[in-house]
């Protein structure tokens, strides 16, 4: 069984920082990319960032470039979001998936986690 497990979400103040994680387990994610979405309330989910396989290509929607950091350990199937300079526009569910990489930023993948939840106050 495939598991994208999120954790890290809760609530900060405007300006403070979170670190989102993403554990994979159930299968091997050789040769995908993991990247990060969010969903506000009232709109679509929404892409944020996204690594390579290798770790050395990583990708950001222009929102959040500048102040999020993704980064990954392979060795523990771990992918993180590093989030800093948070804004109350940043709130949203915040959800891990997995896909190849040429299609990773479309958010079309078969494997997602069940979202954590980010909340900035102003």
């Amino acid at each position: 069984q495939v598991q994208l497990v999120e954790s890290g979400g809760g609530l900060v103040q405007a300006g403070g920082s979170l670190r989102l994680s993403c554990a994979a387990s159930g299968r091997t994610f050789d040769n995908y990319a993991m990247g990060w979405f969010r969903q506000a309330p009232g709109k679509e989910r929404e892409f944020v960032a996204a690594i390579s396989w290798s770790g050395d290509r990583t990708y950001y929607d222009d929102s959040v470039k500048g102040r999020f950091t993704i980064s990954s350990d392979k060795a523990k199937n771990t992918v993180y979001l590093q989030m800093t300079s948070l804004k109350p526009e940043d709130t949203a569910v915040y959800y891990c998936a997995a896909d190849y990489e040429y299609t990773i930023v479309t958010g079309t993948g078969d494997y997602w986690g069940q979202g954590t939840q980010v909340t900035v106050s102003s």
